[in-house]
């Protein structure tokens, strides 16, 4: 009996610990934006999306974004469009690699994700009620689909070293 407790307790605690060094690498990573206008996008927090949808899944995914946007914020590296930009995408990445385990398509869902629904959602709610900015729908597409895109490539990469490596099923 504690035998199979403490077999069901692992998967757990793996699913922590990923998402614990999947935050602190997208963290570390953060210096690593490019300003643009009010947001500063970040190829790496995609990165680590992909990595994390397929790794953890959706909702492991999404507490890793909601973190690290949290953490970025707190210490100055992000601006609260690192939330929309950055919790569709997981979302949306671990959802496809569920249902799918094609990482072509988990690249995909970070890419729709944050590019388009991460975009839209902080042009239309985030940056008016909560920076107190009015801006076109437009200025957050480009940066947000050109870095989302970059990350999603690095992240292809990275899920193919993980699957070699046996991480992934």
């Amino acid at each position: 009996m504690v035998q199979t407790s403490a077999a069901v307790a692992t998967p757990s605690t793996r699913l922590v610990a990923y998402s614990v060094a999947l935050a602190a690498l997208a963290v570390a990573l953060s210096p690593l934006s490019i300003p643009t206008g009010i947001a500063k996008v970040s190829p790496s927090q995609h990165f680590i999306n992909v990595i994390a949808g397929a790794l953890v899944g959706p909702w492991w995914g999404l507490a890793v974004a909601a973190v690290t946007s949290l953490v970025r914020n707190a210490l100055g590296l992000g601006t609260p469009l690192a939330f929309p930009g950055s919790i569709f995408g997981v979302v949306l990445a671990g959802l496809a690699y569920r249902y799918t385990h094609n990482i072509y398509f988990t690249a995909l869902g970070e890419i729709i994700g944050t590019g388009l629904i991460g975009a839209s959602v902080g042009a239309l709610l985030v940056a008016p009620y909560l920076m107190g900015k009015d801006i076109a729908l437009s200025l957050l597409i480009l940066p947000f689909l050109l870095s989302s895109m970059v990350g999603a490539a690095l992240g292809v990469l990275g899920l193919r070293v993980l699957r070699r490596l046996g991480y992934l099923h």
